[in-house]
């Protein structure tokens, strides 16, 4: 599935999956103070950064080297200077928890869950750890371990990225093909974020799947009418609920936008075979 780059809001991405983007997904969760310092930070972050104990303020700069190359894909470097910050502070939180999705990266399971476990086992109430644990635990098939972490990242009063976790959660109840589940917790998704393109299409993707086609229409529009966020794939479902609503006008609209702009695509093969209903 293709999905969406937050740091390509103006750009048309045709081949990163929504899948992958989550990802990216937990890495906004997780680390919100350095990416603040990342992106500029306030002068109360910076007066908060020089409170920091020496030892603690080396093993950010770091951290942050980390996690710039972990952004670019560089996982064996990231790797090391994450380890690096944790040699210089071994109670840092933040390095635990960029070493776990590191891992995950890296497709090495054992290792990541070991790294999160290490971070809860400094505290237990970090929602953002408990977060990338559940997406781990999903991706293991652990589903009902996985639901058990989300819920504990939700309770946390602290947490201040809920709407993503609630989406996380949509998302793994919908590989855990636990429909009613998913849909509810991407509403609640929505309703924290609407903005957010991955919770629109898979709330359509949802809606559709029951029949619900004008609440399915309703979501898939809302993406589709901004060209910043359309790509193939909610072009081709925007065009099958068009389809099934028996709006042929729509339906085709949506088909030269495909041709247009994603040609080439399975796709758009898709629409050329006509296979509406497959």
């Amino acid at each position: 599935m293709s999905g969406f780059d937050r740091r390509a809001p103006r750009a048309r991405i045709a081949s990163r999956s929504l899948w992958a983007w989550t990802t990216v997904l937990m890495l906004v969760v997780a680390l919100p103070g350095l990416q603040g310092c990342a992106q500029g930070a306030s002068s109360e972050d910076l007066v908060t950064a020089s409170d920091e104990p020496e030892q603690r303020r080396r093993a950010r700069l770091r951290l942050q080297l980390a996690l710039g190359y972990y952004e670019r894909g560089q996982s064996t470097v990231a790797l090391d200077e994450t380890k690096q910050a944790l040699a210089i502070d071994p109670g840092f939180i933040d390095a635990h928890n960029l070493r776990g999705l590191i891992y995950m990266q890296l497709e090495e399971p054992r290792l990541a869950q070991e790294s999160f476990r290490r971070a809860l086992a400094l505290n237990d109430d970090n929602p953002d750890v408990w977060h990338n644990l559940a997406w781990l635990q999903c991706q293991q098939g652990e589903y009902a371990q996985a639901t058990r972490s989300f819920e504990r990242a939700l309770a946390q009063p602290a947490h201040a990225a809920r709407g993503k976790t609630w989406l996380t959660l949509g998302l793994c109840q919908m590989r855990a093909r636990q429909a009613d589940l998913a849909e509810r917790s991407l509403l609640k998704a929505h309703e924290l974020d609407p903005g957010n393109p991955v919770t629109g299409y898979n709330l359509a993707q949802l809606l559709y799947a029951r029949g619900a086609l004008q609440d399915a229409r309703f979501y898939i529009q809302r993406i589709n009418n901004n060209g910043a966020l359309a790509n193939a794939e909610t072009l081709w479902l925007g065009a099958k609920i068009e389809h099934r609503l028996g709006h042929a006008q729509a339906r085709d609209r949506l088909g030269s936008q495909l041709r247009a702009y994603h040609p080439g695509s399975k796709e758009l093969d898709s629409y050329d075979r006509r296979a509406f209903d497959e």
